[in-house]
């Protein structure tokens, strides 16, 4: 690419500000137009390895000029957008689903099918980095004060593959979904991650396997109590011991295997949501609520890092080993924890949360800062009676309304999603951010030869 094409690229763009701000039918062509053009320019170039420092330049160049147009286009269409995609919020689409067909529809707004396919098939430093645009696509979807309470109503609503598991678990009280097992005891729905291969740290995969889990528990009439441990692992250091999550698998993310949809906005928006608020019934009938809740019991046996920290602060209850620990080292590896920024003021307060999250601290179950985050300590011996007096409590009449009403005063619903709506942008951002993609690659190189690739964020 020449400095004369580049600068005829970007003025191109440039021009078509004005364009993406006209009338829906105006503007979706001349974004398509922009989006085309861009294309072209990049195909020109080497692949995104190969480039020398000023093709480089160039493409990040016209990349960005072309999102500013897609950011302006969404920012004067959004609602427009969102109706035609969902026949005026009538269908009720999930992340993937809103994103496939917001590919069909507006050309050039979000990357197709096979760009995505082709991005999946390399390492996260080779990307051309089109999941940049899904970020701004649902930044400002959950920006929008109808398109956002939609798109979190069908985020809630119970997967497909829990609905045809449904009768088998019901049936029998028992399902082994792959990483995670599912098991029903008297009146308790127990999940046991058991991902023994990475000490439990997440990935696409496993994230499935939960909203899975949880929209199962949460459908079995004869769960009343949720609860969550991490199983028994055969890694060499923790053999035989729980570990709850390492959190996220840095190997897959090196690997380009941790999607900003289906992984990093689909836990957030998926399982975890649904631990909180509950699944949504099509009963609109039932003027009492249409969702279904229960609460919900963590149990750290060994660590909880990074997304496994995040889970907790999503429980009702959670007891910890005296020799366990939490922490949340995202920010020294160069990404947002999850809801954890939004949480964890509320729990530690701001000063704890500062030193959690920016600086790295971990938090052992035996120091006192620990009963801000967990609410019972004890020795291994003893956790496994704590549990069961937990979950029996759990069990009350009035535990369901109360919890509803704590966390409406604790997350109100726009406030919930003004801050999942920055954070698909920012987390987009910080997935293809250079010290990311440097820092990912010698973890998971350095992983290789302590635990498979298993490393926590």
């Amino acid at each position: 690419m020449t400095a004369d094409e580049t600068r005829e690229g970007l003025s191109g763009v440039g021009e078509g500000l004005r364009d993406v701000r006209a009338e829906l039918p105006l503007a979706r062509a001349a974004l398509a137009r922009a989006a085309e053009r861009t294309e072209k320019l990049l195909d020109a170039l080497p692949g995104p390895r190969d480039r020398s420092a000023r093709q480089r330049v160039g493409a990040e160049a016209a990349t960005d000029a072309a999102r500013t147009l897609r950011a302006a286009f969404l920012d004067r269409h959004v609602d427009a957008v969102y109706d035609e995609l969902t026949d005026r919020r009538v269908r009720h689409l999930r992340l993937d689903e809103l994103a496939e067909a917001a590919a069909a529809a507006f050309p050039g707004l979000v990357p197709t099918a096979g760009q995505l396919a082709a991005e999946r098939a390399r390492p996260q430093a080779h990307k051309e980095g089109h999941e940049l645009d899904q970020g701004i696509f649902f930044s400002r979807v959950l920006r929008s004060s109808q398109a956002g309470p939609h798109l979190l109503d069908a985020m809630v609503r119970p997967t497909r593959r829990a609905l045809a598991l449904l009768p088998e678990f019901t049936g029998t009280g028992r399902l082994d979904l792959g990483s995670v097992r599912l098991e029903r005891t008297g009146a308790v729905a127990r999940l046991t991650l058991c991902r023994d291969d990475t000490l439990n740290a997440e990935d696409d995969a496993q994230v499935d396997d939960m909203e899975t889990a949880v929209d199962l528990a949460l459908l079995d009439p004869a769960s009343e109590v949720g609860l969550l441990r991490g199983g028994e692992m055969t890694h060499r250091r923790y053999r035989g011991r729980r570990v709850f999550s390492a959190g996220l698998n840095l190997k897959s993310l090196h690997s380009g295997d941790i999607s900003l949809v289906d992984f990093l906005l689909r836990r957030e928006l998926g399982y975890i949501h649904k631990i909180m608020r509950g699944i949504l019934s099509d009963d609109e009938a039932d003027w009492r609520s249409r969702t279904v809740e229960k609460p919900w019991v963590a149990v750290v046996d060994s660590f909880a890092i990074g997304g496994g920290a995040q889970l907790l602060l999503a429980c009702d209850h959670v007891i910890a080993a005296a020799d366990a620990y939490l922490s949340l080292p995202a920010a020294q590896e160069g990404i947002i924890p999850g809801l954890a920024n939004y949480r964890l003021t509320r729990f530690a307060g701001p000063r704890l949360a500062r030193q959690i999250i920016l600086e790295g601290r971990r938090i052992w179950a035996s120091e006192p800062a620990a009963r801000l985050l967990v609410d019972e300590v004890h020795d291994q011996p003893d956790l496994d009676l704590a549990v069961e007096r937990s979950v029996e409590r759990l069990r009350g009449s009035a535990v369901l309304a109360n919890r509803r009403m704590l966390h409406h005063a604790e997350e109100p619903p726009d406030e919930f999603r003004s801050y999942l709506a920055e954070f698909a942008l920012q987390q987009a951002l910080r997935l293809y951010s250079p010290d990311v993609i440097d820092k990912v690659g010698r973890f998971s190189a350095a992983s290789d030869d302590r635990r498979g690739g298993a490393r926590h964020v």
